[in-house]
């Protein structure tokens, strides 16, 4: 097994390879264990070179609607009547403070989340 760190392009792809080939390996095989430190270091080349953006708080909220299966009536309760749940889903308008504290309640999403600015639709 040799390790090093992934520092360039060739590396990363090269690394892939590396995963794709280990990736049945028997667990508490030196393989498997190759497969887990790669693993790690494509890990955070990823994060560095190809980082993912947080979606906004609209698309946050509709993804975790989508995940534990809801629908726009169970969230009158965190945002107010089905008509004001309408309005923040179709961004007419913002998350107030309080709605911003029941839904990372029920919806176990961070608060910093959701406090993020996003376009309304005019």
């Amino acid at each position: 097994m040799l390790l090093k760190p992934i520092k360039t392009e060739s590396d990363y792809i090269a690394a892939l390879k590396r995963l794709e080939d280990l990736f049945d390996a028997k667990p508490g095989t030196p393989e498997s264990d190759e497969l887990e430190i790669l693993g790690l270091l494509v890990d955070e080349y990823e994060k560095k070179h190809y980082p993912i953006e947080a979606p906004d708080p609209v698309e946050a909220i509709k993804i975790r609607m989508e995940e534990m299966h809801l629908r726009q009536v169970d969230l009158v309760p965190e945002i107010g009547g089905k008509s004001r749940v309408s309005e923040i889903l179709n961004r007419k308008r913002r998350l107030t403070v309080e709605m911003i504290r029941k839904l990372s309640t029920r919806l176990n999403l961070p608060a910093d989340l959701l406090v993020r600015d996003y376009q309304l639709v005019k």
